[in-house]
């Protein structure tokens, strides 16, 4: 299953809610990410079936293998990006909205490509 760039937000989420908390609920990821209910359950729905999430009978969620290796790559493409972008002069507001935005559609390529020119 190839996740589009919300399904890549929604790992995200879970991935940063589970490094606060020992228990992430569908709730709290609505509420992180202003969505309804609705909208999170289907898409809840949706990374179940992929794969890339599980929950338990007390409505915990997990991610599986999968989904946590999305989650991680996504979640340091934004903290890389907004970082690199701060950097350049960019106000921490405006980079961590662009790094939002590019951290989905950036190649690896391109990506690994950044991370070395920062380091030089």
């Amino acid at each position: 299953m190839h996740l589009q760039e919300s399904g890549e937000m929604y790992l995200e989420t879970i991935y940063v809610l589970s490094r606060t908390s020992n228990t992430v609920r569908s709730i709290d990821v609505g509420e992180y990410m202003g969505y309804s209910k609705p909208s999170v359950s289907r898409a809840m729905g949706l990374l179940k079936s992929g794969g890339y999430v599980t929950m338990d009978e007390g409505g915990f969620l997990t991610l599986t293998e999968a989904g946590l290796a999305v989650a991680e790559k996504i979640y340091e493409r934004h903290t890389f990006l907004t970082e690199f972008l701060m950097r350049l002069g960019v106000d921490e507001e405006t980079a961590a909205e662009d790094a939002c935005r590019i951290e989905h559609v950036i190649s690896d390529t391109s990506f690994a490509a950044l991370k070395q020119f920062a380091q030089k």
